[in-house]
């Protein structure tokens, strides 16, 4: 014979389904509704130049990346502009400029505060541009744990170029989403 408290619809039934509605209001009522309604997109410009051209031939290139990001439409209404710049050194020719990376980016808010994303990039070239996805979360500050997906669209280095003074550097349109 099955004792009372584990019988269909016996006492026991009964405790664990209040034990899941506690716990299911605690993680409902619980969450972080700013966090919840988080949600960024933004439109910008970015500049990246190279130091010394980048030919066919692979050498030492400084990178200077400098992004600004003029609209950004925010959920909670305090996010409207950022801005990033990084500088750093790569071994790199022409041939090797849609290669993978992994990199970290910290993009400062027109609200005082940062988020630092941490992610993989990859490139394309289309119809004489070099399309690069930078797809990652944020690891610290604002929008902490959130996704975030940025594309840059530059132009892709002339062949002439290449061959000759090199490639010194790109201005082009970026998006940022975090969600």
């Amino acid at each position: 014979m099955t004792p009372p408290s584990l019988r269909p619809g016996g006492p026991m039934r009964a405790l664990t389904a209040a034990a899941a509605v506690t716990v299911l209001g605690t993680v409902v009522l619980g969450a972080d509704p700013a966090h919840a309604a988080a949600l960024t997109q933004c439109q910008g410009s970015e500049t990246v130049t190279y130091s010394p051209g980048v030919t066919f031939t692979p050498q030492s290139i400084e990178i200077t990346v400098s992004g600004r990001f003029s609209s950004c439409v925010d959920v909670s209404g305090r996010v409207t502009s950022g801005s990033y710049g990084e500088r750093f050194t790569i071994f790199v020719g022409c041939n090797a400029l849609l290669d993978g990376f992994e990199g970290r980016r910290v993009i400062v808010w027109n609200t005082g505060d940062s988020s630092t994303v941490e992610g993989t990039g990859s490139s394309t070239a289309v119809a004489g541009q070099v399309i690069t996805t930078f797809t990652g979360t944020v690891v610290q500050g604002r929008f902490q744990g959130r996704s975030a997906v940025q594309t840059v669209t530059l132009v892709q280095p002339g062949f002439l170029k290449c061959l000759t003074t090199g490639f010194t550097g790109a201005t082009g349109p970026t998006t940022l989403t975090i969600a």
